[in-house]
């Protein structure tokens, strides 16, 4: 029962910790709608949306790895996920609240690296755990090339 317990709250928390940006780092909407944009973009409800649906695979992969290994046993998956959380909140700090396009489109390329390092460093402790992060590695890549590309409309 304990151990249900646990990987619950660890869904939960890596859940909250992840949408934490939502609430630090609003997105200023006048400003962002102000932004060109390629034809390409998704609306901000699809985003936000897709952003959920991941936040539920990443922590539905932190409380894989947790139910089998603990903390002390996969220290490598939570810290390569502590190092992805840290940088993917800072996406949101550059963007919205900075509105530093360039420092945003940088952080994205270091939120997709970042997830894949992740992903790699969950394989070995659970498939399962790992093909969950694949949608948020691609779609972390597309953020980036759209993160670029609205920097270089906005010159």
């Amino acid at each position: 029962m304990k151990k249900i317990v646990g990987t619950i709250a660890v869904f939960i928390i890596t859940y909250a910790l992840f949408s934490a940006a939502d609430y630090l780092f609003p997105v200023d909407q006048e400003w962002y709608h102000s932004l060109s944009k390629p034809e390409w973009t998704p609306s901000g409800s699809t985003i936000g949306v897709i952003w959920a649906i991941l936040f539920v695979l990443i922590s539905l992969s932190a409380a894989i790895v947790y139910a089998a290994f603990r903390f002390k046993g996969a220290k490598s998956y939570w810290f390569a996920l502590l190092i992805n959380y840290v940088i993917n909140q800072a996406f949101s700090y550059f963007q919205f609240t900075q509105k530093n396009l360039l420092a945003a489109s940088i952080d994205s390329l270091f939120v997709a690296l970042t997830a894949l390092a992740l992903m790699i460093v969950a394989k070995k402790y659970s498939k399962v755990a790992s093909y969950l992060l694949l949608p948020y590695v691609l779609w972390s890549v597309f953020a980036t090339i759209l993160s670029f590309t609205i920097y270089s409309m906005n010159l």
